[in-house]
């Protein structure tokens, strides 16, 4: 477990759109979106994609586990890693699933269930033993889950709906902003909000400018934005998030320069790095 007080957010999976691992995506990693947030002694986990699956092997060997798992919304990218996760076999663990994406004709568990439905899946959702239950909420409300952890949240331009997170802990607070499209030449007045003055921000970067215009319409933003709507933030630390699959790391490392010049100290997420707040 984290030390008392500490405030930590880990990459497990950085990736958009599907997984791709292979020889060209080693140094920043293939896996699709998972973030591991601790708040001194605890545990929340941010979106469930395939990089999950690593983050489970490692919390396997801390059962009993008490979390809480908080998806942005639920396109397969961002929960496929759901069935591979190892906690949700430990009947020592409870997990607490959340979403404020959904319409009201749908449940989080029935979505889940869904996904685990044949033909698409071998096994049913019942194969859990953990303690698992699902929670929905309304985008834009505040969520305590845990004392002195304090979850503001906002809805995000993307389709079938994405909702935004600012963690605040121990005085410090990060934003997680992923999957949202931005309008060019207009900052996002509701992401502006939620992430005024916040120490770290992962933003949804999969395109650059010059590409972006290309996928209108499908719910993404660019590194560019992502430090544009940084520096109006006021924000201290912008890491560029959600990387294309098509984006090599050749390709990253030029985003990472071409970042550093247009705002420096702008990271560019990579799996298994770790910032400390």
């Amino acid at each position: 477990m984290s030390g008392a007080g500490e405030f930590s957010v880990g990459f497990w999976g950085v990736r958009g759109s599907i997984a791709c691992p292979g020889e060209d995506t080693v140094r920043y990693g293939g896996n699709t979106a998972c973030l591991e947030v601790r708040c001194g002694e605890h545990l929340l986990i941010f979106d469930a994609g395939t990089g999950i699956r690593r983050l489970g092997r490692k919390l396997a060997a801390q059962a009993p586990l008490d979390f809480d798992l908080f998806l942005t919304h639920s396109h397969y990218d961002h929960i496929s890693g759901i069935p591979f996760f190892a906690p949700v076999f430990d009947p020592r663990n409870t997990m607490r699933l959340w979403a404020g994406h959904l319409e009201k004709d749908r449940t989080l568990r029935s979505v889940i269930q869904d996904m685990m439905t044949a033909p698409l899946f071998p096994v049913p959702l019942e194969v859990f033993v953990a303690r698992c239950s699902f929670h929905e909420f309304a985008c834009g409300a505040t969520l305590t889950p845990k004392p002195g952890v304090t979850l503001r949240t906002g809805p995000l331009v993307h389709p079938n709906n994405a909702c935004g997170y600012r963690i605040e802990y121990n005085g410090k607070a990060a934003c997680y902003v992923t999957d949202t499209e931005h309008t060019p030449g207009q900052l996002d007045a509701r992401v502006l909000a939620l992430i005024e003055g916040a120490d770290v921000l992962i933003y949804d970067s999969t395109y650059t400018d010059e590409e972006f215009f290309r996928y209108k319409g499908w719910g993404h933003s660019t590194w560019q934005e992502c430090c544009r709507i940084a520096e109006a933030a006021h924000v201290k630390t912008a890491v560029i998030f959600h990387h294309d699959p098509s984006h090599d790391d050749d390709f990253m490392d030029a985003v990472a320069q071409e970042a550093a010049l247009m705002r420096p100290g702008t990271l560019v997420a990579q799996e298994g790095m770790v910032l400390k707040l």
